[in-house]
């Protein structure tokens, strides 16, 4: 039976209530043996959304963990990444082998008034769907693991004026590597990788061929992104790394490419070319191929006869 109320856990301790754990130690960064986590809970399914970050490095779990529209799949040691204030679903099972791993809770309190309160939004993984887990190689894991019990002695030891400003430097290193060893990820991990590359330009083609354009305009970043079943900013971090290219360059070379086709192989004018494409101005159309190509669409179908 599905649960029908969604928790809110807004300090890091109430969450520690709710998991069979005892209070934290600090109340504002906390590192859990996720060996230990019981949901005090008879639901098949329980939903919350806490208000401090996470970061999970977990192994041999039973259940089904979904974040977002899917699953994680934990058929390997892996980190997952769930920002302050989004939405989590937990199927819950009796576990046949005992899960291992870390939880690092994170609250936003903690980081109030330092470089890493801004700089913790230009971590994309914190916006990655949830099939999209970072999986770790032994070494790395190792790398992770030594972070996060870095992070627990400290605000273990006796708390003074630096303790804050160590346990940050730690944080942004443990963010540092999980940056670094997704786009070692994107690289190794090529048949996942260019799987997605290949449905992109799947789902490209079918849009760009038939009268989508012309009912809809170009498609978003996100729309794309929903049709492969990730999330826009995982869909933009591979692109990245692959091509050199944001979502939206991408689609605008996929736009360009269908404009000089039009351009040279039909007698159409450019203002019905642009109509074509979605364009609701001839201009905003002639703009954007001029500033991708250095030529206007009437120099190139000069050019090109």
């Amino acid at each position: 039976m599905k649960s029908k109320n969604i928790h809110t856990f807004n300090t890091i301790s109430e969450f520690h209530k709710r998991s069979g754990l005892p209070k934290p130690e600090h109340p504002l960064v906390s590192l859990v043996d996720y060996g230990l986590v019981e949901y005090q809970t008879e639901e098949k399914e329980i939903s919350w959304v806490q208000n401090f970050y996470t970061i999970g490095l977990k192994r041999n779990i039973q259940g089904k963990f979904r974040y977002g529209q899917q699953q994680y799949d934990f058929d390997e040691g892996l980190l997952s990444f769930v920002a302050s204030g989004q939405l989590v679903h937990l199927t819950v099972e009796k576990p046949k082998v005992k899960p291992t791993g870390f939880l690092l809770f994170i609250h936003p309190d903690f980081i109030w008034k330092t470089s890493l309160a801004k700089n913790i939004k230009q971590y994309d993984f914190f916006g990655y769907a949830v099939n999209e887990a970072l999986f770790l190689s032994e070494k790395e894991e190792t790398v992770i693991t030594d972070i996060f019990l870095n992070i627990q002695r400290e605000y273990h030891s006796n708390i003074d004026t630096f303790s804050q400003n160590i346990i940050i430097a730690q944080i942004e290193l443990l963010l540092n590597y999980c940056e670094r060893f997704y786009q070692r990820q994107f690289i190794t991990r090529k048949k996942s990788s260019h799987q997605i590359l290949e449905r992109l330009e799947n789902v490209l083609n079918d849009y760009f061929n038939n009268d989508s354009l012309v009912n809809k305009g170009l498609p978003t970043a996100q729309y794309i992104a929903g049709l492969l079943n990730v999330s826009p900013n995982y869909l933009g971090s591979l692109l990245k790394t692959l091509t050199g290219q944001t979502t939206q360059q991408h689609l605008h070379e996929k736009l360009i490419e269908k404009a000089k086709e039009k351009l040279s192989t039909t007698d159409l004018t450019v203002s019905e070319i642009a109509y074509e494409l979605g364009f609701e101005h001839p201009q905003s159309f002639s703009k954007l191929f001029k500033v991708k190509t250095k030529i206007s669409p009437l120099q190139f179908r000069e050019n090109f006869n």
